[in-house]
């Protein structure tokens, strides 16, 4: 059994696809099937079933994929031991980040980082809040960043930023016109939202819990997986959402969509890593460069996420 081995069939197992996994791994199907046949072979387990045109995981396979990610994460802690020893000079420290971290908050400091350290490789993979925090417990993240605290033991967090969000509509909608609306009077209008899992939508329901209200008060007409579907949906539309101000900047200074005065408040922009996992010289040196950065003061209350 070889670490290549283990990594073909850990992509196959997570995309339920040979080809798709073949190309993720820049690998022949032909060789991506063989390195499948070789490990069940040679230990007489049968891994996958094939159902249609899809290949799912036996139950053994369902067991061995919890083995074999983790086999990879040690492979992946102990070559970053030997990258410290390089100095920085070369090494990968993996990211994962929630969509508005990743997309507006992050990028910039991972292009600063890059000029400091240009041997270092930073991959990043953009999800909701749920998927971040996975991606650091199976490894496939070293350093991950969400909106807003979330409760798991294994987490170490941090906060390192500060998100202003508002309650945003387009022009024609009839609450453009309000001088302010309260949270209590959110069911008046028709709403687009994150989905469930995102650090946003958890935002959006914390402030109605406040006034007493939940989700299924409101007439949800989308619910879309990215921060640009839900502000492209309300601005061509007559629904108002709830997104962080560096979301739809442009926006409201073009005049696209009109900020709806609400109390809402801040949330954190909060970096995680596993307590239980090496932390290498690469993650130490992002570390200062984020320290280097102070949070702002807010201007009122801070939403609390934890739960």
């Amino acid at each position: 059994m070889t670490l290549e081995q283990l990594r073909i069939f850990v992509a196959v197992a997570e995309r339920e696809h040979v080809t798709r996994a073949a190309t993720e791994l820049n690998l022949t199907q032909s060789a991506t099937s063989a390195a499948i046949a070789a490990l069940e072979h040679r230990h007489a387990v049968k891994l996958f079933d094939r159902v249609g045109r899809r290949i799912v995981l036996t139950d053994a396979g369902r067991q061995f994929l919890n083995e074999a990610r983790a086999i990879l994460a040690r492979a992946v802690a102990g070559e970053q031991v030997l990258s410290d020893l390089a100095g920085l000079k070369r090494g990968r420290l993996s990211f994962a980040a929630s969509q508005t971290v990743g997309n507006y908050w992050l990028p910039q400091k991972l292009a600063l980082f890059r000029s400091q350290h240009p041997g270092i490789e930073t991959p990043l993979m953009i999800g909701n809040t749920e998927t971040v925090a996975a991606s650091i417990h199976n490894g496939r993240a070293d350093i991950g960043f969400v909106e807003g605290e979330i409760d798991d033991p294994l987490l170490v967090q941090e906060i390192v930023a500060l998100d202003e969000l508002a309650i945003v509509v387009a022009p024609a909608h009839p609450w453009a016109r309000r001088t302010r609306v309260d949270p209590s009077e959110f069911g008046e209008s028709l709403w687009v939202l994150r989905e469930p899992g995102s650090g946003t939508r958890q935002a959006l329901e914390a402030v109605l819990a406040c006034a007493g209200h939940s989700t299924a008060d409101l007439e949800v007409v989308l619910e879309l997986p990215a921060n640009e579907a839900v502000r492209t949906a309300i601005a061509a539309g007559s629904a108002a959402g709830l997104m962080s101000k560096l979301v739809v900047a442009s926006d409201l200074n073009s005049g696209l969509l009109t900020e709806v005065a609400a109390d809402i408040p801040h949330r954190h922009f909060v970096k995680l890593w596993h307590k239980e996992r090496y932390v290498g010289r690469a993650a130490q040196a992002f570390s200062t460069l984020l320290d280097g950065e102070p949070v702002a003061a807010p201007a009122h209350r801070i939403f609390d996420l934890k739960r």
